[in-house]
């Protein structure tokens, strides 16, 4: 079996089985999903959500950021991982977005990724589901599944996105990346399939008898 065949196979599964796939980050508009976003490094976007709960009714603008000041901000999201590197970025992304975008949040690779704290793959999860336009967010969890799946070779995140963007229309990307992020979650566990237990492991190796070892991103 090709990787565009089990491209297709693994496309037709997801849609099976989560046909709707709510954003996992709790947010307000462009600019709290980019600070959702960037908060959810090396940490659970449940953890994110119950910190950001308390936060956005009454904080949800460049202005209220720079106005509360790296040290209230630390305060705000201490139970939030790394949280003094992140006061830090979010204080001077909310001031270079007032200095240089009118307060509003870039809709550009270009632009996003010149933000304190925003890599390539935050910009595309603001490009995917804040303005809807086709992007293809790879992390860890989708770079270890797409080389289960025989997707890429595993290289690098970059080469995974590259990879996973030229074997599936573009129209899907928006959708897929959740889907496979809710599949990873549960049922393609990193410490419980090991690329032999679940339904999409099965169906693209069904001879495939010892664990497969990925590379780290």
């Amino acid at each position: 079996m090709n990787e565009k065949k089990r491209a297709k196979i693994i496309l037709k599964i997801l849609n099976q089985i989560y046909p709707r796939t709510p954003i996992p980050l709790k947010y307000k508009n462009k600019f709290t999903l980019l600070i959702s976003v960037l908060l959810s490094a090396q940490t659970t976007d449940v953890n994110v959500n119950n910190v950001t709960k308390n936060i956005y009714p009454k904080y949800n603008k460049p202005e209220h950021f720079v106005k509360l000041g790296r040290k209230k901000i630390e305060k705000l999201i201490k139970k939030i991982g790394i949280f003094r590197v992140k006061a830090k970025s979010v204080y001077f992304l909310s001031k270079q977005l007032i200095n240089e975008h009118s307060g509003k949040v870039p809709k550009t690779f270009e632009e996003l990724e010149k933000l304190p704290g925003v890599g390539h793959k935050t910009a595309s999860v603001v490009i995917s589901q804040g303005f809807g336009l086709p992007a293809f967010p790879v992390d860890t969890h989708i770079h270890r599944l797409a080389q289960r799946w025989g997707l890429t070779n595993g290289k690098n995140v970059t080469q995974t996105e590259k990879d996973l963007k030229r074997l599936f229309p573009k129209k899907t990307w928006n959708k897929l990346h959740l889907q496979i992020i809710y599949y990873g979650r549960e049922y393609c566990k990193a410490r419980e399939c090991y690329g032999l237990t679940c339904k999409i492991c099965n169906t693209c190796y069904p001879d495939r008898k010892t664990p497969l070892k990925t590379k780290k991103a």
